[in-house]
């Protein structure tokens, strides 16, 4: 799990250029405007390429998603 975890976190501070992603993972990623939409989409893209895990946009709410650890749980669930 903690080799998950810090793929998700370096996935998500490359798309977002946000390094210190990792220091608030209970942060909303949307509302701090880290992610928008189209980093949304190329962070799903990406975790389908590093994991194989397909998330569709429609599939999950953005709240079920809006964090590194919501991010990190959901991944985990589908492996």
């Amino acid at each position: 799990m903690a080799d998950i975890r810090q793929q998700i976190i370096d996935l998500v501070a490359d798309i977002t250029d946000e390094p210190d992603v990792a220091n608030e993972p209970d942060l909303d990623l949307f509302e701090e405007e880290i992610l928008d939409s189209m980093a949304a989409i190329e962070l799903l893209v990406a975790i389908k390429d590093e994991f194989g895990v397909s998330i569709a946009p429609t599939e999950l709410e953005r709240s079920e998603m809006n964090t590194l650890n919501k991010i990190v749980a959901r991944v985990s669930e589908r492996l």
